[in-house]
């Protein structure tokens, strides 16, 4: 017990470095972005719409490309060769809750509404509330069709204990007294092999679960940034992103870890690779959408993107982060209800503030 103070309070301190580094970086972003604009928009005649094929919009999309794939295939990798704090995960996994939720709320959503009332100013429809719940339904569908289909292909082969067991018995009774023990030692040998291919079955089937359910949402989030309007915007929903995949790629590790103990690096460096790269190919998705469409129908385009990333945070936020969160396998003395709710409250006030200068 004295020998985790040290290591809580480093990862603590560490965390609120990164806090710190990533809302300054956001503030600094945010600040350059809001001149940039007003310099388009002097030099445009009051136009002032971005170009979204913009040769230094589409580098900085590419780095974010570069280190959100980088971030999240080393959280992935990581619990492989450390051992991760366990309160410093599970308050995180709040904090990037809270992140999620406030930049759902208070920048994803604000713009998508704000874009729709540019594009139909006649029309009191709400276009964005309406996209943000479609894409929290559509995320919950996608996850309701991954979880029937894992658990359709665990059902099968679960009749096969009972079968096996049933047939060892009647071999086991039909047997004289000399051969008793040979066969137990056989039937015990049997169990034992077939629930270890049971188990491995069914974590197989977790793993997969695990790994769709959040490579899918992730490849929304890339789209996130591969729409961005401006390197500000780009460079703002990088690190919330980020925030979110590295604790994510770090849980993910470790529950990989804790139903498959025995795993090969390989393994575990193909399993944070396949999470790694859901997000970067949703950024080239959105660069691709970018290229290939301006002026209304990238307006559209992004308005509706923005939309449905609204509802896909806020369910990722709501029902993996805060409702689920990550679970310590011993108790954890900050692990309390009130210090994850400082934890949101936390995040949610990190976007708050940077929101002051993205007007």
């Amino acid at each position: 017990m004295g020998m985790a103070s040290p290591t809580t309070s480093r990862h603590l301190l560490l965390l609120l470095l990164w806090i710190c580094a990533a809302a300054s970086t956001a503030w600094a972003h945010g600040g350059g972005g809001d001149a940039d604009a007003d310099a388009d928009a002097g030099a445009g005649d009051g136009d002032a719409k971005p170009d979204l094929r913009a040769r230094g919009l589409v580098a900085t999309k590419l780095w974010c490309l570069a280190l959100v794939f980088a971030g999240t295939l080393a959280g992935g990798v990581s619990p492989y060769f450390m051992r991760w704090n366990e309160a410093f995960l599970a308050l995180g996994t709040q904090f990037a809750g809270g992140v999620f939720l406030g930049t759902a709320m208070m920048h994803f959503l604000s713009d998508a509404n704000e874009t729709f009332a540019d594009l139909v100013p006649s029309s009191a429809y709400p276009f964005a509330f309406m996209l943000a719940c479609a894409g929290y339904v559509l995320t919950m569908l996608a996850e309701c069709a991954i979880s029937s289909v894992v658990a359709r292909g665990r059902t099968a082969p679960a009749a096969a204990p009972a079968s096996a067991g049933a047939l060892e018995e009647g071999k086991l009774s039909s047997t004289n007294g000399n051969g008793s023990e040979q066969q137990a030692a056989e039937q015990e040998q049997d169990a034992h092999s077939t629930a270890s291919m049971l188990r491995n079955a069914s974590t197989l089937g977790d793993s997969i679960l695990l790994i769709a359910a959040l490579c899918f949402h992730s490849v929304f989030e890339g789209i996130a940034i591969g729409v961005a309007e401006t390197k500000a915007d780009a460079w703002k929903a990088l690190w919330t992103i980020s925030l979110h995949k590295v604790f994510a790629a770090v849980a993910m590790g470790i529950a990989l870890l804790r139903m498959l103990p025995n795993r090969p690096l390989l393994s575990c460096f193909a399993y944070a690779f396949a999470f790694a790269v859901s997000s970067p190919i949703g950024v080239g998705i959105g660069i691709v959408i970018d290229a290939t469409a301006q002026g209304a129908v990238a307006d559209w385009i992004f308005a509706v993107s923005m939309g449905l990333a609204t509802g896909i945070f806020v369910y990722v936020s709501v029902n993996h982060l805060l409702a689920k969160g990550y679970k310590p396998q011993s108790p954890v003395a900050a692990d309390t209800p009130l210090g994850r709710w400082l934890a949101v409250v936390l995040g949610v006030g990190v976007i708050a503030v940077v929101m002051i200068w993205d007007t």
